[in-house]
């Protein structure tokens, strides 16, 4: 009578713990990547919350927010709260940036692309800092505000770039479009931010300056508005020679189309705050619609692209 060999008891499959799943989290990290363009876009809507509440001297001084406090004091009031909460603000930022860098880092499969965007957010919030300091002590200068702005915008630009490379490959790029067309997409966001330039050195010569105090850069409100309006003309006329050029490609028509909503949005907005005499409700619109029209003008200009998985 034959006997049954004894098996040996197979060990069961070990459950991945909590750090082997952090070192393959893509989506997680496309998450991240997502939050630092919205924590741009809000600490841009703070920011001018600072600068139409008169709050821009809510904290006198830099680094600290007075002389013998790092917070704010009682002695500046609603001021010192709006101006403070605004720093605190780049602080989440930075937990989100931190984070995103971390754990593209841990990731088994490392992508060099995602490492550099992660860090760019990085050393943008340390120029964002530096540049916000010297605004400060400047005592709100027309110019350094300006470029305080346009620095988150360079900003926004990055984090989108992170948040569109975790969702294609690594593959060498492909164009959709041909050589014109390529163009045509970055004329768009060249001439986005040409009009978010000008539009700063508007807000620069107009009466909501942060503070009493600040200085105005002595242009007259009225021609650089007018210069503003042909920025957005060239910008709008653009876009749609897009909606017509990128037809035979359904992505990058869909997102020129999106961009023509928001500009003509933009554009009313615009319009009904200059001849109202800027009121602040419709200002703060204004500049936050800036910074969603920034989004999809760099969106086209990625839709026209595309970079294959490689193994």
């Amino acid at each position: 009578m034959s006997t049954a060999t004894a098996q040996p008891a197979t060990a069961p499959p070990r459950e991945p713990g909590r750090f082997d799943r952090l070192r393959n989290a893509p989506k997680l990290v496309r998450w991240l990547a997502f939050g630092t363009i919205v924590g741009n876009i809000v600490i841009v809507l703070t920011g001018v919350a600072v600068r139409l509440s008169g709050s821009g001297l809510g904290c006198p001084t830099w680094p600290k927010c007075t002389d013998d406090s790092y917070t704010n004091t009682p002695e500046y009031g609603i001021h010192g709260y709006i101006e403070f909460g605004n720093r605190l603000l780049t602080f989440v930022l930075s937990a989100i940036v931190g984070a995103a860098i971390i754990l593209v880092w841990l990731q088994r499969r490392r992508r060099r692309s995602l490492v550099w965007l992660s860090l760019a957010q990085f050393f943008g919030i340390v120029a964002q800092a530096v540049v916000g300091g010297i605004t400060v002590l400047t005592g709100l200068n027309p110019w350094t505000v300006s470029a305080h702005f346009l620095v988150s915008m360079a900003l926004i630009y990055a984090g989108y770039a992170f948040w569109h490379r975790t969702g294609e490959g690594d593959g060498p790029r492909e164009w959709r479009v041909g050589v014109p067309l390529r163009w045509l997409a970055r004329a768009i966001p060249i001439a986005a931010g040409l009009t978010i330039v000008i539009g700063t050195v508007v807000t620069g010569s107009g009466p909501h300056s942060g503070d009493r105090g600040a200085g105005r850069t002595g242009f007259d409100p009225a021609l650089v508005s007018q210069l503003h309006a042909d920025a957005v003309f060239l910008l709008i006329g653009l876009t749609i020679g897009g909606v017509f050029a990128f037809r035979a490609v359904p992505v990058a028509r869909n997102a020129v189309l999106a961009l023509l909503v928001v500009e003509l949005a933009q554009g009313l907005i615009g319009y009904v705050q200059y001849f109202t005499h800027l009121p602040v409700l419709l200002v703060a619109l204004h500049v936050l619609g800036a910074a969603v029209l920034w989004v999809y003008a760099v969106r086209v200009l990625f839709t026209v692209r595309e970079r294959p998985t490689v193994a």
